[in-house]
């Protein structure tokens, strides 16, 4: 468990020094889709990275079940190197997230939500500094109109299947979730990318002709070695 726990820690440092869309480029590169438009991020300047853990929710009360809170569980299993991937996909106008589980969550040290559906109380959530990213938004509440049907079992989030343990990166320019397994080689891939558009940048700043520096290199830079 400890090998296991500081494996997930490594990797999740080395992808906090990353951006999406070096994530996005290394995802194209390897032929794994996982990166996301349309998701945009509500609320701080802050880009996130962690490792999820999902909730789906449904529009079917519970009966004789557990009526547990929507999101509550999640929390409560969270730690610091959380990111929460909520499902809310009914085709009801109401929100999957709101101020009061934002607030628990920070509490907890969740790095932030990522909604595949609506979200509330977006000021509040910059009050706080907790970052949340989400498909709408909406001032209905979830309470009477949607409950929560699963945590921990798949999601889908725009028309790919995420799963908790998977690894992602959110930021201005969008979500890239990573497959657990495929980790280590969309970052290693990532950080290549990463470094040669750095070297690119520098050669421009430097006086050379953007013309050289976007040639042959860039163009070639997401093919495989």
């Amino acid at each position: 468990m400890g090998k296991a726990m500081s494996d997930r820690e490594a990797l999740i440092a080395r992808l906090e020094k990353l951006d999406a869309c070096a994530v996005s480029d290394a995802l194209d590169a390897v032929k794994l889709k996982g990166a996301h438009s349309g998701l945009p991020r509500r609320s701080t300047n802050k880009r996130i990275a962690g490792t999820v853990m999902t909730v789906k929710l449904h529009n079917q009360e519970p009966s004789g079940g557990s009526k547990r809170h929507l999101g509550t569980a999640a929390i409560e299993a969270a730690d610091d190197k959380t990111v929460i991937v909520v499902e809310q996909r009914t085709g009801i106008d109401c929100a999957g997230w709101g101020g009061v589980l934002a607030n628990a969550a920070k509490v907890k040290g969740v790095r932030g939500v990522i909604m595949e559906g609506p979200a509330r109380d977006i000021d509040e959530y910059e009050e706080i500094g907790f970052p949340v990213f989400s498909r709408f938004t909406t001032p209905h509440t979830a309470r009477g109109r949607v409950w929560e049907q699963s945590m921990g079992d798949p999601v889908v989030v725009g028309d790919e299947t995420v799963y908790t343990g998977d690894y992602v990166i959110a930021d201005g320019s969008g979500v890239c979730f990573i497959p657990a397994e495929r980790a280590d080689e969309v970052i290693s891939k990532a950080e290549m990318i990463a470094e040669k558009e750095r070297l690119m940048t520098q050669d421009v700043l430097s006086g050379k002709p953007v013309s050289e520096v976007m040639g042959t290199n860039y163009e070639d830079m997401l093919k495989q070695k």
